[in-house]
C-alpha cells in the first residue's frame, strides 16, 4: 500500500466521519477506521473511553461498566487517568477506562489475547455479553471482531496496586517475618494444643473429641497477597474477599484441630481470628507462611497446589486414608443478587461430588432449623477450575456470597456469622461418611 492509496483511503474515512454527529456512530466509525488501519499497518489495542453521567462517581462508572468485581480496575482508572481517589469526576467530560480494545483472531479468546486459563477466558466472554446485554456497546464480538478486555484479568501480572482502589492498607515492606505453620501441631498440655497463627485470643485450641482423629484438611481461602479477589468498592468501608475468607478459614480450621483432625492452613497472614465487622486490607499474606504469593495468576495458583500435592503424598505415604482440600472463596455479583452458599467439585472425583452434596444438605438443615421459612438456594456442581483439576485430594470449592449484596455482607461481616459458617463446616465434615 503505497502513500498515495493511502491518502485515498483518509480522505474517504474523513469525508464520512465530518457527516456523522452522534456519539454512537462516531465510536463505531472509529471502529471501523481502526479495522482498516489494522490491515496496513497491523491492529494494536487501545483505551475503552466514555462520559460521565450526571451525578456518577469513580465507584459508579466502575459499576456502571461491570469493572466493580476487582479493586485494581479502579486503581487503574486513576492510573490512566492521572487521577487520585480524592478527585471528583466532571459530569459530561470523557474519561479513559480499564477497558482494552482489541482485535478478535476468530478463533478463540485464549488466541487472541495469548492466555492459556480456561477460566480467565471465559470471564472475558461473559463480561463482553454482560457488556452488551446492558446496551453499553451494539454488536456482539464475534460478529463486529472487537474484544473488550476489562482490566482485572491482568491484575495479577503487576506485583503491587500503586494505590488502592477501595482506601485499603497496602504493605510496602519487602519482606515478612515468617509466621508460625498449622501443622504439624504442637501439643502443649494434655488436651490443648497450641498455635500462634490463630492469634493470641484463640491460640489454645481445647480437643474436644477425635472423631476427626486420622484425617488431613487443607485449608485454602482463595487469592492473597498482591490479589484481594473481589472487593465491594461501593461499601462505606472497604470489604475485601481475601480477608473474610481467611477468617473464616482459620475459625474452620481451629475447630477441626478441636475434633482432632490435621490441618494445614496453605494461605497464611499475621491477622489471626479477628473479632471485627470491617477487616482491614492488606497484601502480606504467604503461602504455608514462607514463600511470597507470585503476582501472576497461574503461577500463584500452582503454587499453592503444588504445596498441597506434595503434603497429600507425604501423608499418603505414612498411611493416611483421608484428605480433603477446603477452598473458600466469596463470589462477586450485582449488589441485587443474593447468593446463599454454594459449592463445586471436579466432575470426575466421585468423593468430592458426594461431599458437596453432604454439605449442600447440612447447610439446608442449618437453615430449616435456625432461620425456618427462610428457604435455602445453594446448590452444587462440577468446575473445571485450575485448582479444582489439579489438587490431588478431593476438593470442596465454596463461594460464601456475593460481597456487593447487603444481605450477604451481613453473613461474612457479622463475627457471629463467620463463626457459623465455620460451625456448619466443620458439622459436615465429621458427618461425613
Amino acid at each position: 500500500m503505497n502513500l498515495l492509496h493511502f491518502k485515498t483511503y483518509y480522505n474517504k474515512f474523513t469525508y464520512v466521519y465530518s457527516s456523522l454527529i452522534m456519539s454512537e456512530l462516531k465510536f463505531t466509525l472509529s471502529i471501523l477506521f481502526i479495522l482498516l488501519t489494522s490491515s496496513l499497518f497491523g491492529f494494536e489495542s487501545y483505551y475503552h473511553t466514555t462520559k460521565v453521567l450526571e451525578g456518577e462517581g469513580s465507584y459508579a462508572l466502575m459499576r456502571r461498566f461491570s469493572l466493580d468485581v476487582n479493586a485494581c480496575n479502579l486503581a487503574k482508572f486513576y492510573e490512566l487517568n492521572k487521577l487520585s481517589n480524592k478527585t471528583p469526576l466532571q459530569k459530561g467530560k470523557e474519561y479513559i477506562l480499564p477497558i482494552q480494545i482489541v482485535k478478535y483472531n476468530g478463533k478463540s479468546i485464549r488466541s487472541t489475547i495469548n492466555i492459556d486459563d480456561w477460566d480467565t477466558a471465559v470471564s472475558i466472554k461473559e463480561y463482553n455479553e454482560r457488556i452488551k446485554k446492558n446496551k453499553l456497546r451494539k454488536t456482539h464480538y464475534i460478529d463486529s471482531k472487537i474484544l473488550w478486555v476489562p482490566h482485572h484479568i491482568y491484575c495479577d501480572n503487576t506485583s503491587t496496586q500503586k494505590e488502592s482502589a477501595t482506601s485499603t492498607k497496602t504493605n510496602t515492606k519487602s519482606s515478612v517475618k515468617p509466621i508460625a505453620k498449622a501443622a504439624p501441631q504442637k501439643i502443649a498440655k494434655g488436651n490443648v494444643r497450641h498455635q500462634p497463627i490463630f492469634g493470641k485470643k484463640y491460640a489454645s485450641v481445647t480437643i474436644e473429641d477425635e472423631s476427626l482423629k486420622g484425617k488431613v484438611y487443607y485449608i485454602v481461602s482463595g487469592h492473597g497477597g498482591p490479589d484481594p479477589g473481589a472487593c465491594c468498592g461501593a461499601c462505606s468501608n472497604a470489604l475485601c474477599e481475601d480477608e473474610y475468607a481467611y477468617d473464616i478459614a482459620l475459625r474452620l480450621a481451629r475447630n477441626l484441630i478441636s475434633k482432632g483432625a490435621t490441618t494445614h492452613i496453605i494461605i497464611q497472614d499475621k491477622d489471626g481470628i479477628r473479632d471485627d465487622e470491617v477487616l482491614i486490607c492488606d497484601t502480606d499474606e504467604l503461602c504455608m507462611g514462607t514463600a511470597k504469593i507470585p503476582a501472576k495468576q497461574l503461577p500463584r495458583l500452582q503454587q499453592r497446589v503444588s504445596k498441597i500435592n506434595a503434603l497429600y503424598s507425604r501423608h499418603k505415604s505414612e498411611g493416611v486414608k483421608e484428605q480433603y482440600a477446603i477452598i473458600l472463596h466469596i463470589d462477586s455479583n450485582h449488589k441485587d443478587k443474593r447468593r446463599d452458599v454454594y459449592f463445586y467439585h471436579h466432575k470426575k472425583s466421585k468423593t468430592g461430588k458426594k461431599l458437596a452434596k453432604h454439605m449442600l444438605k447440612t447447610f439446608k438443615n442449618k437453615y430449616d432449623e435456625f432461620q425456618k421459612g427462610r428457604g435455602y438456594k445453594g446448590f452444587t456442581q462440577d468446575r473445571n477450575l485450575y485448582v479444582i483439576r489439579n489438587t490431588h485430594p478431593p476438593v470442596l470449592f465454596l463461594e460464601l456470597g456475593n460481597i456487593n449484596n447487603p444481605s450477604d455482607q451481613k453473613r461474612i461481616q457479622l463475627v457471629s456469622n463467620r463463626q457459623a459458617l465455620a460451625d456448619w463446616l466443620t458439622d459436615g465434615m465429621s458427618t461425613f461418611k
